[in-house]
């Protein structure tokens, strides 16, 4: 990945939410894991896979932050009327490497997408075309999407035909999700429940409509040091509300039914 000068500001913006969303990542998994047991196991498999994803995601998040913060050093300050002035950040000619979060995206996804599945009221057959279905179209819309993500500046037409082959497969993912999904959502008895299911999955869609977007920065004129900050921002907000947010629903789900299942038990 070309590797651009950055401001301290523009450094530190990148640092601090690398951070965040590693905080984030790894709070929820530490909540998602112990709440399991508040659960009925029939419904333990979901809140499990949830901590799994963020789990995934915080070593993922660890791996870039530290790529982060081995592409760029700082010059030794220097002392001016007694005060320290610092420079901005320099390139060490360490590469930032970003496929860590494709990396990421591969694994955490689809799970993403099964803990959904896993919450409603769907056959063993069904369950299974949709996961494999699901799983299958995730894994070629990231894999479509990733060389793309390489080229920020300079001729962009190989990012504009990774960005149309992907959005192909996220089409899919979103009609299936609120449209191919509607009737195993509408056959909740409970409509809080039903009501926490739809929320899950338009989530997801509303965070997945993110992606795009970041992707297009270079296309809008944002290149070079900008469309790395950008991108970097607007896809820890996406992680963190796709998977601590989405998985902490997914938990509310699980818990509403077991207290449920217990009332009628």
């Amino acid at each position: 990945m070309t590797m651009y000068e950055m401001t301290d500001m523009q450094y530190q913006a990148v640092y601090n939410v690398l951070s965040f969303a590693l905080a984030s990542m790894m709070a929820t998994t530490v909540y998602l894991w112990f709440r399991s047991f508040a659960v009925q196991d029939k419904y333990r498999s979901a809140v499990l896979i949830s901590g799994l994803v963020t789990f995934i995601a915080a070593y993922h998040y660890f791996r870039i932050f530290n790529s982060w913060v081995e592409a760029y050093s700082y010059p030794a300050g220097k002392l001016v009327d007694g005060a320290m002035v610092v420079e901005g950040p320099k390139l060490t000619g360490v590469p930032f490497n970003d496929a860590y979060r494709y990396m990421d995206w591969l694994l955490t996804v689809p799970l993403l997408l099964i803990e959904i599945l896993l919450v409603m009221n769907l056959d063993a057959e069904t369950y299974s075309e949709k996961a494999k279905a699901l799983g299958l179209s995730s894994a070629l819309m990231i894999v479509s999407g990733y060389y793309g993500e390489l080229t920020v500046s300079g001729n962009l037409a190989p990012r504009w035909i990774c960005w149309f082959v992907s959005m192909l497969f996220f089409v899919y993912i979103c009609k299936e999700l609120l449209i191919g999904l509607a009737a195993a959502t509408e056959s909740e008895s409970d409509a809080e429940i039903k009501g926490k299911i739809r929320l899950a999955q338009v989530m997801t869609v509303i965070s997945w409509c993110t992606y795009p977007v970041v992707y297009l920065f270079p296309m809008f004129g944002i290149t070079a040091a900008q469309a790395v900050v950008g991108i970097q921002i607007g896809y820890c907000v996406s992680d963190i509300i796709s998977k601590c947010g989405v998985g902490l629903v997914i938990y509310q789900i699980t818990y509403a039914k077991s207290s449920k299942g217990a009332l009628l038990g």
